[in-house]
């Protein structure tokens, strides 16, 4: 742990044999910077790269733990050592912000850790359903998404994340306390395992439930297909992104990762 700015973004990014990982974090940035443009971006990753897109690139401290996994989760709980930051806004790399979130660092630092809680659709409404996550009910869990997570750096914060590892690094067995667990860990479920053992009140802000991400799933969008891209309509507008006319504000968590490759804004 070197801190070297008082906060900023970090975005933990590997690529895969099947998606481009590294790209949709490059146009999260880009998103980031047009918002925020005096706000550092940290990229977090497997490998030594050059990337102006962001102001610092760090590799993995303790190497990649997902050798041969098609998804780099187990690496997360890496990102507490590795970031460079008091304050961190930790994002997945699947997103693009299409407003200023400039008035939530405020909220964030009177807390340790802010996980966010829920998920919108794209006209804004929480969405209620549970289609894919069966296991956070099954087993009363708190509906959390590391999609967006701050923590300063401090003892919470730093015990937090160690449980995360201990969790990931031990699957196998925390798995046989969980009713219908899931054979591969979710970063999402790790982290609710591990706020339900330091306390879910401690690590999210129930009352601020706009600090959420806009979901693109069939099941929390309701519609017909897989692919939103294919069967909505959507545009931007000055760096403004609608979907079926609705402007869209905060993190918007595309999901389709080819999508990546159709977004030209924000440069």
């Amino acid at each position: 742990m070197n801190i070297l700015d008082q906060k900023g973004f970090l975005i933990l990014a590997a690529n895969t044999e099947t998606t481009d990982y590294i790209l949709c974090a490059e146009k999260l940035a880009q998103s980031l910077r047009y918002w925020h443009p005096d706000i550092p971006i940290c990229l977090l990753t497997d490998q030594i790269i050059t990337n102006s897109n962001f102001d610092y690139i760090k590799v993995f401290p303790y190497g990649d733990k997902a050798v041969g996994q098609a998804w780099k989760l187990s690496n997360d709980w890496q990102a507490w050592i590795a970031s460079p930051f008091k304050h961190t806004i930790k994002l997945e790399a699947d997103m693009i912000l299409t407003s200023s979130i400039d008035h939530w660092w405020k909220m964030f630092m009177v807390k340790d850790i802010v996980i966010s809680t829920g998920i919108r659709d794209f006209y804004g409404n929480k969405s209620l359903s549970k289609f894919y996550r069966k296991t956070f009910v099954d087993n009363n869990l708190p509906d959390l998404y590391n999609a967006i997570t701050y923590w300063r750096q401090c003892d919470l914060s730093q015990r937090f994340f160690r449980i995360v590892q201990q969790i990931f690094n031990n699957w196998d067995y925390y798995r046989t306390l969980l009713s219908f667990s899931d054979d591969v860990p979710t970063t999402d479920l790790v982290y609710a395992m591990a706020a339900v053992v330091v306390g879910v009140e401690n690590v999210t802000l129930p009352d601020r439930d706009f600090i959420s991400i806009v979901h693109m799933k069939k099941h929390i969008i309701n519609i017909e297909s897989n692919d939103w891209t294919k069967e909505l309509v959507w545009e931007f507008d000055h760096n403004r992104l609608r979907i079926n006319t609705v402007t869209q504000t905060g993190f918007f968590h595309y999901h389709i990762k080819s999508w990546a490759n159709k977004i030209e804004q924000f440069k």
